[in-house]
């Protein structure tokens, strides 16, 4: 997203941020953001998400694969777990919501 942009200036940016605000209209999602965000070396596991959000693992996935299909998150495989951490360079949109 271009700095100073005051509004989307092409479509696509218009997509991402509806994709955004769709991602971020759930709390549980804001808030598996934001504990992705706080999180001891940047990234965690659901194993690890469950208790802090109070809902259950597949819910925990669920969201997860939601904010990683916004471009919020990224998951990478090690061995049996799946790992997430935010993806800072996307948290733009955000942002520019914010502004």
């Amino acid at each position: 997203m271009p700095d100073g942009a005051d509004l989307p200036d092409d479509d696509a940016v218009a997509v991402r941020v509806v994709l955004v605000c769709r991602a971020l209209a759930n709390p549980v999602r804001v808030r598996l953001l934001s504990l992705l965000r706080a999180a001891p070396g940047g990234e965690a596991c659901v194993g690890e998400l469950i208790e802090s959000v109070g809902v259950s693992q597949s819910t925990v996935s669920h969201h997860l694969r939601v904010l990683v299909d916004a471009g919020l998150v990224r998951s990478a495989r090690r061995g049996h777990w799946v790992w997430y951490s935010p993806r800072s360079d996307q948290l733009d949109v955000i942002d520019f919501l914010l502004r």
